[in-house]
């Protein structure tokens, strides 16, 4: 009995025929904004409040109302104004902070609104502002008792500041985000407001991270069932994103004590010597008579004299500038990018207690308003000065793994050539600059005391230890050369950083890369040949040209990954001759997920072959979903077509960037809740689907939101494309179940219009096919039957192979066998080691443990 007629769904080519009405359903950037903006009425209700408390405070036209208004342990506490902890909250300090107030309320309090809802957001906002004044207040008032440091210099002063209860909102709001902006939100926000805790260390910064902090287990008290917390787990991309953040936030830190100049925290000193002042040799000689204390101006003053001119300014910010670069290389993933971060923060934490020259010149002085330190402050302010790049080296130990892209040992050979060139001319245009005025350099030097000098011009004057050993030059040309020759030199570091962390081990081989995919094109590579384009396959090209293979070098195997690309005639030509460079190469060959065609020409070679997986094969002839076997994919397709569910075929590049991000989000879900170390090889990520070549099958949602995704590459024969492979599926936590049935059934029922010969569905490794009712394997291919069997069962709790191969078989498929072929059975142990390591290049302790436990159990 047949069921209902299939309703194919409304899938069309790319966006020139895609009819508008489906293509709306693909949110754009601006539809996702106005439909954010419709659902944060409290939002708006607080930026307001926060411009209505700023004209009526008057502090909009420049009024200083933090007196009647701010919290402060003398009016607070002391002076019994207790509802400052409320009008703290809506109160801006000035114009700037009125700005900042409205703006963060519409989009930090927006997105913690839009995510808990208007109730759960206002009591978030309150609770967590009321929260973290308060205990900010009685923490310092606490540290009055003790004559703490801070807390007697920060005693006095009041502070109004609505962001303390938005980034508490925040905060709160992360407990019911999904795990991928859980973690990111709460990494940027932590790290965020820690670096204005230690670089500006004014009292709203600390009430602000008491409020962060306040917000994490409310949110975990608010959180909806439906959102239990877990360990999230981050892929290779997402953790560079994440660390690449971290740099990049902390590298900010400068700049703020930059724009702060104040006393209260060790990282602060530095803002010292950003300062350009002219500095007065009467008011110097004054301010610092050996016969009394070194008071608050001397010590201004010879921390200044050391950054005198604005080159010695702009040489200040090189360490910022750089730890940026980094941060950008971080996120690419690169291994440059990683060892300037290195770099950085050790040079940071190697020179930071030659700043602490400063810190004793101000323990030793004291002023009316702070009192000397005592040892134990001083102590414990130099260990917190190391707190940050200490972190950051840590951090960046531990995830040294994600960031293993090289560049070309070319690239870097030109990028030492140039920065050692350009140091060498800098140094000697500046020595010999000198040399020629020598007279003019006060204090009186010799040759030898410039040659040692002019290294100095190219370090920040920060990281110098202080005003010792200073040349003042007194020729304008003598005094260019030494402002600038360090700002030149870093701005052509920086530029040549920047073209190294652009240059891809990739293009080294560009032109391979291009031939190859020409000659995949023209002679086709089998289902599986687009695969043998992705990043760290290696294309080998016959003496000829005319045939070609890819291949990846783990451990001395040479991994040849499908068919050669060739004429048919010329296939064991093609074998042959890449055997000879193998060889060469002291490699062993290995080839890996070929289907059967291939197995006579390995037979004349004498190896070894065995089967590694079944592709799963729908012909498009005649293709239908009919009768009762397909009622299980109909139903699921019927369904979703009755929903309101629409299948969107497409490609990266034509998705607008709201929708690319959604799939990076549901992609970094999928990752964090399996647990499991991410696999590549023949599986392919994010990255893959950016190719050009490549489209998606959508699954989006009545109201605009992608719900799942599948990925297809093209199969090229003569030129064409004439059928498509199968590759990346993902789904989000709360898709419907049957979505992936509605967009497989959906992309076979496309293709199968648009004329493609069939569709594969991939392949399933480890798995066999169904064996025939009164018909069992005997021999040989019953025990590698078992064997695979067994393995397949043993990693199924880890990666669901077994599971995947039952649910591509709803869709009655045609089984082709996948070989393995060596040349012999006492390399499989290191031929199985080294696929290990293809799949999985990079695991951490961590995840062996957890791929330790997965495979450990038994359902």
């Amino acid at each position: 009995m047949q069921g209902p007629p299939t309703q194919r769904p409304p899938a069309h080519g790319g966006p020139g025929n895609v009819p508008p009405e489906q293509r709306s359903h693909v949110q754009n950037s601006k539809e996702r904004l106005d439909s954010f903006l419709r659902r944060i009425p409290f939002s708006f209700l607080m930026a307001a409040v926060f411009l209505a408390a700023a004209v009526f405070s008057r502090t909009l036209f420049g009024v200083d109302a933090s007196v009647h208004w701010g919290l402060g342990v003398d009016t607070t506490f002391e002076g019994g104004h207790g509802w400052t902890l409320l009008t703290a909250l809506l109160v801006p300090q000035d114009a700037t902070a009125t700005a900042l107030a409205a703006i963060g309320a519409i989009l930090l309090l927006g997105l913690a609104e839009r995510t808990l809802g208007t109730r759960k957001a206002a009591l978030a906002f309150l609770a967590t502002g009321l929260a973290g004044g308060f205990l900010g207040l009685l923490l310092q008032w606490l540290g009055t008792l003790t004559w703490e440091w801070w807390s007697t210099g920060a005693s006095a002063s009041t502070t109004v500041d609505p962001l303390t209860g938005v980034l508490g909102a925040l905060s709160t709001a992360t407990g019911s985000m999904g795990l991928l902006w859980r973690r990111r939100i709460r990494v940027v926000l932590l790290t965020f407001v820690l670096i204005f805790v230690l670089y500006s260390g004014d009292p709203e910064d600390f009430y602000r991270l008491l409020a962060v902090l306040a917000g994490l287990p409310l949110g975990a008290l608010l959180r909806s069932a439906k959102r239990p917390l877990h360990v999230a787990y981050s892929s290779h991309r997402e953790t560079r994103t994440l660390v690449a953040a971290v740099v990049l936030v902390t590298a900010v830190g400068p700049l703020v004590a930059y724009l702060g100049s104040t006393d209260l925290t060790p990282f602060a000193f530095g803002s010292y010597l950003f300062m350009n002042d002219p500095v007065d040799p009467g008011t110097l000689a004054a301010a610092c008579r050996g016969d009394m204390p070194l008071s608050r101006l001397c010590i201004h003053q010879l921390a200044r004299i050391g950054s005198q001119g604005p080159g010695m300014v702009v040489l200040a910010f090189v360490p910022v500038v750089l730890l940026g670069v980094a941060a950008w290389g971080l996120y690419r993933g690169r291994r440059f990018g990683w060892w300037l971060a290195v770099c950085v923060n050790t040079a940071i934490l190697l020179v930071s207690p030659a700043s602490f020259s400063v810190v004793r010149l101000i323990a030793q002085s004291g002023t009316p308003v702070h009192r000397p330190f005592n040892g134990q402050e001083l102590l414990v302010w130099m260990i917190t000065a190391a707190l940050v790049p200490v972190a950051s080296l840590l951090l960046l130990i531990l995830k040294r793994r994600h960031f293993g892209i090289r560049a070309p040992r070319r690239a870097f050979r030109r990028f030492l050539l140039v920065v050692l060139g350009s140091f060498l001319v800098l140094a000697a245009a500046c020595t010999v600059t000198a040399l020629s005025a020598l007279k003019s350099i006060a204090p009186r030097v010799n040759a030898a005391t410039l040659f040692l000098e002019a290294p100095r011009r190219f370090v920040p004057p920060h990281f110098l230890g202080g005003p010792a050993h200073l040349v003042v030059p007194r020729h304008t040309a003598v005094s260019w050369a030494y402002q600038w020759s360090g700002p030149v030199f870093w701005a052509v570091f920086v530029l040549a950083a920047l073209w190294l962390l652009s240059r891809s081990p990739r293009l080294a081989v560009a032109h391979d890369v291009e031939k190859f995919r020409a000659l995949l094109r023209r002679r086709g590579g089998g289902s599986l040949g687009h695969m043998t384009t992705w990043e760290g396959n290696t294309p080998w090209f016959t003496a000829d040209g005319e045939g070609a293979l890819a291949y990846r070098e783990v451990n001395g195997q040479a991994i040849v990954l499908g068919e050669p690309v060739c004429a048919p005639d010329r296939v064991e030509q093609t074998l042959r001759e890449f055997l000879v460079f193998c060889d060469e190469h002291n490699w062993t060959p290995v080839f890996y997920s070929f289907h059967p065609g291939l197995l006579p020409y390995f037979e004349r070679l004498g190896w070894r072959h065995m089967p590694v997986g079944e592709e799963t094969v729908i012909h498009t002839a005649g293709f239908t979903m009919k009768g009762k076997h397909w009622q299980s994919v109909r139903t699921a397709l019927n369904k979703a077509i009755r929903e309101g569910r629409t299948a969107v075929w497409t490609s990266w590049s034509e998705l607008p960037f709201a929708a690319t991000t959604e799939i990076v989000a549901i992609s970094e879900s999928w990752v964090a809740e399996n647990k499991l170390p991410e696999m590549g090889f023949t599986l392919g990520g994010l990255e893959e689907l950016k190719d050009p070549e490549v489209r998606l099958m959508l699954a989006v949602a009545e109201d605009g939101r992608i719900e799942a995704l599948t990925s297809w590459m093209p199969v090229y024969d003569g030129g064409e494309v004439v059928a498509w492979t199968l590759d990346f599926m993902r789904r989000a936590p709360d898709a419907h179940n049957g979505v992936m049935e509605f967009l497989i059934a959906s992309a076979a029922l496309h293709l199968q219009e648009e004329g493609a010969r069939y569709v594969s569905l991939s392949g399933a490794p480890l798995a066999t096919k169904p064996v025939p009712e009164n018909a069992e394997p005997e021999g040989t291919e019953a025990g590698i039957a078992a064997f695979l069997a067994w393995l397949s069962r043993t990693l199924e709790p880890a990666y669901g192979f077994g599971s995947l191969f039952r649910f591509k078989a709803k869709f009655h498929p045609e089984y082709t066998t996948l070989f393995m072929a060596f040349p012999d059975f006492s390399a499989l142990p290191r031929i199985g080691m080294a696929l290990a390591r293809a799949y999985l290049p990079e695991v951490s302790a961590r995840e062996r443990m957890v791929l330790a436990r997965a495979l450990g159990r038994r359902d």
